[in-house]
This record gives structure tokens, sequence and C-alpha cells, in this order.
């Protein structure tokens, strides 16, 4: 199953609910989330930095990540950038493939 990255920034409203609520409320909010599109929770960290959280899941595609990103940005208490995340294998598989590209002011 497809892993991706939910990078999370906290609003000040999101801050404030932290506050009261702590985070483990917000680990359990996100395994029922994951699990809700058909995936899992694979880790939930919270960052000091520039980002506020990192959250690891496993879903069944690309909508469904769409799908939570768009969901908890749309409440207003988060940011979420997301990323798909690829395993060595993966990558390895990407090293066979050669797509046809000139670098910009290159001759073709």
């Amino acid at each position: 199953m497809p892993r991706y990255m939910f990078i999370v920034d906290y609003a000040p409203q999101g801050a404030k609910a932290l506050l009261q609520v702590g985070g483990s409320d917000r680990r359990t909010t996100m395994e029922k989330t994951a699990s809700s599109v058909g995936g899992r929770l694979v880790s939930f960290d919270f960052a000091l930095g520039v980002d506020d959280a990192y959250v690891v899941v496993e879903l069944p595609d690309e909508r469904a990540a769409a799908a939570v990103s768009l969901t908890v940005t749309g409440a207003g208490a988060a940011r979420v950038h997301t990323a798909q995340l690829l395993s060595p294998e993966d990558l390895d598989a990407a090293t066979q493939v050669r797509p046809a590209y000139t670098a910009p002011g290159s001759a073709s």
C-alpha cells in the first residue's frame, strides 16, 4: 500500500486546541481518519522547528491521500503538505526507467 507523509503546520486555533487535549488525541484521531479511508497510521511525531508534526500513513491511493489532506486543511486548525513516499526498492525500479529529456539550454 502506498505511504504518504503529511507535514502539518498548526494554525493558532490548532495550537490552542493541542494545549487543551494534548498530542495523544491527535494521534488517535489520525488513526481513525486513516482507517476510515482504508488505510493505517504508521507514525505520528510532533516536531520543533518549521513544521509542527510529521504523520506517515499507508493509504490505498492518491485519492484517499488527497481526501485526508483536504479534510484536515479544510477544518482550519492546520495546514497540510502531502508527500508520497518511495521505498528503496521503488527507487531502484525508477532508476531503470529512462525518460527522454533535454535540459534547458542543451542541444537536443
